[in-house]
């Protein structure tokens, strides 16, 4: 049985941006088998929350939002495969859960993702630019007030109870500046823990936001250091596990601004995908 969730959809203004945080329920299996489809993956995560998003928009239309099928667009079904000692077993497990006598094709049933976002915007984006700069972190510990706050999940699979594999987005918004935190965080138990975090910083008075790509792993044998109850918690886990890749870019804001508002988008992988 699924925990129940009560759809809420909470606005926030922050000078020219409308913030909106939308939660609602599991995707319906009918729609998923569709989505699933159309991703070309066998199957979607357990708990997909297709109509979770946290959008940021400027009131000239561009802007950010987090939503989890662009998440899911992101996952590499070709390679990159994670083999447990019972793989073939969850394997089968998961065919006869679907009702399929269709071999299932090679996929990361992981659900890894470098999904960093998708742009809005048709006429006027947000430019991304390579950039040396950094999140100061001496800002975001100051203590300010929080004017609003929000956590919305995307997606979580317990991978057959091997592990999991989940996709949160959070925001806080301070009198001065904004900051979100997208975190995919994986764990296979007895093999591997795996964390992308995505840092998004915004002071009032800049023209740009900071965007940071962060990518951690390790495999468990190499954390015999660490406390196994630390395991399940990614706050706690995440200064022991080795940095492999990071990203910094600037999202600059546009120089030319439509005064309509635009909704088409642009989701962001990593270039290496």
């Amino acid at each position: 049985m699924y925990p129940v969730f009560q759809s809420t959809s909470r606005d926030f203004t922050f000078g020219p941006w409308r913030l909106n945080a939308a939660r609602t329920h599991i995707m319906k299996s009918a729609q998923a088998e569709r989505l699933a489809d159309e991703l070309h993956m066998p199957s979607l995560p357990e708990m997909m929350f297709g109509d979770n998003i946290l959008r940021i928009q400027h009131d000239y239309g561009f802007g950010i939002e987090f939503n989890a099928t662009d998440a899911l667009k992101c996952v590499n079904n070709y390679q990159g495969m994670i083999k447990v000692a019972c793989a073939e077993e969850w394997q089968e497990s998961r065919t006869e859960a679907e009702h399929t006598k269709e071999v299932v094709k090679p996929y990361d049933w992981t659900y890894t993702t470098d999904y960093k976002g998708t742009l809005l915007g048709d006429t006027v984006k947000l430019k991304v630019v390579p950039t040396t700069d950094h999140i100061d972190t001496e800002k975001l510990k100051a203590r300010e007030q929080i004017m609003f706050f929000e956590e919305v999940l995307l997606f979580e699979d317990e991978l057959h109870d091997h592990g999991v594999s989940s996709l949160s987005v959070k925001i806080r918004v301070m009198p001065s500046s904004f900051f979100v935190l997208l975190r995919f965080f994986l764990r296979v138990d007895g093999v591997l823990i795996r964390m992308n975090d995505t840092r998004l910083y915004h002071e009032a008075d800049k023209s740009y936001m900071l965007r940071e790509y962060t990518s951690k792993e390790s495999k468990i044998s190499s954390l015999t250091h660490v406390p196994p109850s630390l395991f399940t918690e990614p706050n706690e886990i995440a200064q022991y596990l080795p940095v492999k890749e990071t990203v910094c870019e600037k999202l600059e804001f546009p120089e030319k601004l439509d005064p309509e508002p635009t909704a088409s988008s642009e989701s962001t992988c990593m270039e290496s995908k």
